[in-house]
């Protein structure tokens, strides 16, 4: 009886102890289960992206002011008062159109002096063409005379004295002295014709000027005189010559951008580049147009001009542009945000990389051409993996993370 007791008694202890042994198992699972899921809960949060295949290209930004294309002061060719204003300040003009009208009474004299001097000269012109006439005709009278009395004497000399003959002859050769100095004096009379016409027409030519012309398409910027102004002729060597007003071409604009000896190479005539305005907040396109081919000892760069098309006048010389160079572009590679990288070298670094276990593992990447944004990674990285974007140091391989997909141009 007392062995049958013993017996049920360590049975029943040994089923304890196995109960026991379960619910202590059971305890230590549920325990690392809730261990692993606080882990996962309390893992840091890091922003991530994702490589992706890009067209990468390697841009120069030179800040420069933009200025018309060609800009003067209108200056009057002879001096004159202002009798008459066309334009005003921002007034478009276009090439050819009145300006102002000029007062010249002087020059108006003139060329009254100039028009009866070309009067009289054609006068004395037509006198002298028909002195030569007469002088022509009366040689020819006199010419036959002497003729015909120098054959009489030769065939019946008793008709005809000598001195009949002498008498004629002398004639005959003052005549044609009369003709040689008509046709001297025809002569001299068409010169003086052209002399009188060539000042008549230099003082036209002059009086012209007083009707001011745009020299080119653009807008007046600043006037500089008014109605009743007394304008000084431009040709003076004095240096305090009043202009009229000051004329800029603005449908053209030129940029003058000085490119850095490195970038000479990659800058090519006809080459379309991005100008980029702020005060406006566009982008317009440059072509580049005139090249110095030249680099500046002083400050090793190289004169170089954009010129941009501004036919709506939406652009006013003097605002600020960026114009963007292309210098090197690649296509469809693998590309990482610049902030995803420790740059390590020339063409290293390293990046930190989400597996899909969500811990972090660090990886040397090899790298290729870098932009404003981005980064080639010519090796170490596959398309799709995620790699921490921004500050690293504060992650360790190995480490636990919650990954967030953020867009490159910041956290979101």
């Amino acid at each position: 009886m007392r062995q049958r007791h013993e017996t049920r008694w360590k049975g029943h202890a040994r089923g304890c102890h196995a109960l026991l042994l379960a619910v202590s198992f059971l305890a230590g699972c549920s325990s690392a289960g809730k261990a692993a899921a606080d882990n996962a809960a309390n893992a840091p949060h890091v922003a991530v992206v994702k490589v992706e295949r890009r067209n990468l290209s390697n841009t120069l930004e030179i800040a420069s002011e933009l200025q018309p294309y060609q800009e003067v002061d209108v200056f009057a060719k002879v001096s004159g008062y202002i009798q008459k204003l066309d334009v005003d300040w921002g007034t478009r003009v276009r090439q050819g159109q009145l300006l102002a009208v000029l007062e010249i009474p002087e020059l108006e004299q003139q060329l009254k002096l100039d028009e009866a001097a070309v009067g009289r000269s054609e006068q004395d012109l037509a006198r002298s063409r028909e002195e030569l006439g007469a002088a022509e005709s009366a040689y020819t009278v006199a010419h036959l005379t002497y003729t015909r009395l120098a054959s009489v004497q030769k065939t019946r000399p008793e008709l005809v004295a000598q001195q009949e003959v002498d008498v004629a002859q002398g004639k005959d050769m003052e005549a044609s002295a009369n003709v040689s100095a008509a046709k001297d004096s025809l002569a001299a009379a068409e010169q003086a014709l052209a002399v009188s016409k060539a000042g008549l027409a230099k003082d036209m030519d002059l009086f012209a000027y007083s009707r001011i012309t745009a020299p080119f398409e653009g807008v007046v910027t600043r006037i500089d005189a008014y109605t009743g102004s007394l304008l000084p002729a431009g040709t003076s060597s004095s240096t305090t010559g009043q202009a009229l007003c000051h004329l800029s071409q603005n449908s053209l604009l030129r940029l003058v951008i000085p490119v850095p000896e490195r970038a000479v190479a990659d800058v090519r005539l006809k080459q379309t580049v991005a100008v980029r305005v702020t005060t406006v907040n566009k982008t317009f396109n440059g072509t580049i147009n005139h090249i110095s081919g030249q680099i500046d000892m002083g400050t090793r760069t190289m004169h170089t001009e954009v010129e941009v098309q501004n036919t709506g006048y939406e652009l006013v010389p003097g605002m600020y542009a960026t114009v963007q160079l292309p210098l090197h572009s690649v296509q469809n590679v693998l590309t990482v945000p610049v902030q995803s990288v420790q740059v390590s070298g020339e063409s290293h670094g390293a990046v930190l990389v989400v597996g899909t276990d969500n811990r972090i593992e660090k990886r040397d990447v090899t790298l290729g051409l870098q932009s404003a944004t981005d980064v080639e990674v010519v090796s170490g990285l596959k398309q799709d993996e995620r790699v921490v974007f921004g500050e690293q140091s504060q992650y360790r391989p190995g480490e636990l993370v919650a990954p967030k997909i953020v867009a490159p141009s910041g956290l979101e």
